[in-house]
């Protein structure tokens, strides 16, 4: 028999930890001694189901009978190649076996005998008992059966009748499989999903951590001070822990072994059952995982191109990086076995009600001049410009920023925008922009905030980051800057450009066309 998995200890939810499934007529069309990965066929809901099943925390693993091995039909190569493909297709599993002898070799290993059911068993660190075989023919639940594991059978045109008389329970298809499951398991699992970066980030993720959450019996949110506001407001977050990440922050402390010891005390006292970590392009999730795993987190998941050894469970990866970070941090959910529910439709959101704002004029367009990296800001002066010409054009214009900014927004409110600069914390930011027709800003959290209230953005995009990962999502938005600047793709923090042309080259008229238009589409759609 042969074996690629992974160890780890029991969740703690009661009811089942892991399923055993059957490959061939199973998780995928039985295609006689298949070697041919291209002719790998899913059975109808199986992605679905089983990802259902990783949801709920249970851990997954395959073991099959090739006898085509013995038989010389099929090498272990052929074997390991269609294995792959099934992973590419149905997602991840914890474990692979499969037995290579053939049905006179009086091995211990091939089904009905219980060896394979056993060696799964103790690869993910479940107790037998604890399992459930799942398969298609009387052989699978023989197997389970005398392992000490629960079995169920789903049936083929090829199960025989006596086969599906003797099964202790018969499913009609995956889908119900999971369901029997799933009810015989009601407990969740308790998860810890990361994200230690900015506000900004922290919103992007949001709709990949409502995954997890409507699958969680509890999410806990680990996050950086710079994404504390923003992580709050956060649908599905049942708690939240800071920290600030040595790797990650823009500004990081020295590396003080005290706190890091203090931190995985913490964790571990927690007993969380699993953990997604959300990062960027550029970041390893690495560091924080093998933190994790010295708090005694069992499943770990993540988006990794560099080698993780034993420092992850689910390793996604092969992603396609021109996608936007929203979908980038979903697509991670899915592989942990967390997709969104019916009826989210992945956009992003904020928590509600949002506080009450007073003051503010019945119509409005919202400029919002700051931005938490100098390169991505637009010159004051410009930006000044554009609230003038906003006004002159009959806009009334509000003119929004943190505390740390209040120079900057009375400077660029002049005499003719309301000046909330310092007088807005992020939930009634949030609010201001949920109520504007408009909002005009860099590449920065306040961009995000108003995508997550739903309003329409003028974005003014410096390209030192890529424009298809970072821009307002799932709202109207017109970018403006010139998008071939030679700042283009630096992630520079400071602009490397004398003159900012980038952004220096947007006039108020491109402005106040953006706007109109903006407002135009969104007034015929209220």
């Amino acid at each position: 028999m042969h074996r690629v998995g992974s160890g780890g200890r029991v969740l703690q939810s009661q009811g089942f930890a892991a399923a055993l499934l059957d490959r061939d007529g199973t998780l995928v069309a039985d295609v006689p001694y298949n070697g041919n990965p291209a002719e790998v066929r899913p059975v109808p809901g199986a992605k679905e189901a089983l990802d259902r099943l990783r949801a709920a925390g249970l851990r997954l693993a395959v073991v099959s009978n090739q006898s085509g091995i013995a038989r010389g039909l099929l090498s272990h190569e052929q074997v390991r190649r269609v294995n792959e493909r099934i992973e590419e297709l149905l997602g991840p599993f914890d474990a692979w076996h499969y037995c290579p002898h053939g049905p006179d070799d009086a091995c211990d290993c091939r089904k009905p005998a219980p060896g394979m059911i056993h060696a799964a068993a103790e690869a993910l660190g479940v107790p037998v008992e604890r399992c459930v075989m799942i398969g298609d023919i009387g052989a699978d639940a023989t197997a389970g059966l005398a392992a000490g594991a629960a079995a169920v059978l789903v049936p083929t045109p090829v199960t025989r009748a006596e086969e599906v008389a003797a099964a202790p329970v018969v499913a009609t298809d995956l889908a119900a499989a999971a369901d029997w499951i799933l009810a015989a398991s009601p407990g969740r699992p308790k998860v810890l999903v990361a994200r230690c970066d900015s506000a900004g980030d922290v919103l992007l993720t949001g709709p990949a951590i409502r995954a997890v959450a409507a699958r969680a019996a509890h999410t806990t949110l680990l996050c950086g001070p710079r994404g504390l506001d923003a992580a709050r407001l956060l649908p599905g977050v049942d708690e939240l822990i800071e920290w600030r990440v040595p790797w990650i922050d823009p500004q990081p402390p020295p590396v003080d072994s005290s706190e890091i010891d203090a931190l995985v005390k913490d964790l571990e006292a927690r007993q969380f059952d699993q953990a997604v970590i959300f990062t960027s392009f550029h970041q390893s999730p690495l560091p924080l995982a093998l933190l994790l795993r010295l708090a005694g987190v069992p499943h770990i998941s993540a988006i990794s191109e560099d080698y993780p050894g034993s420092l992850l469970d689910v390793r996604h990866r092969g992603i396609d990086e021109n996608i936007s970070e929203v979908e980038r941090a979903r697509s991670l959910a899915a592989a942990a076995g967390f997709a969104l529910p019916a009826g989210d439709d992945g956009r992003l959101r904020l928590r509600q009600p949002l506080p009450a704002v007073t003051g503010l004029p019945d119509d409005y367009v919202v400029v919002h001049p700051g931005a938490s990296v100098p390169a991505r800001a637009c010159p004051a002066e410009r930006c000044r410009e554009f609230v003038a010409a906003l006004a002159a054009a009959g806009h009334r214009v509000v003119v929004t920023g943190a505390d740390r900014e209040r120079e900057l927004t009375r400077y660029v409110a002049a005499d003719v925008g309301l000046d909330l600069g310092g007088r807005t914390t992020m939930p009634a930011l949030a609010t201001v922009l949920s109520r504007a027709r408009c909002v005009v800003v860099a590449n920065t959290g306040p961009a995000h905030l108003a995508a997550a209230v739903g309003t329409p953005v003028v974005s003014l995009f410096a390209p030192t980051v890529p424009y298809e990962k970072w821009h307002p999502y799932g709202v109207p938005v017109r970018r403006l800057g010139d998008a071939d600047a030679p700042c283009r793709d630096t992630r520079a923090a400071v602009c490397p450009v004398a003159g900012h042309p980038c952004l220096s080259t947007v006039s108020a008229a491109e402005v106040v066309a953006a706007v109109e238009a903006l407002t135009a589409q969104r007034g015929g759609e209220d």
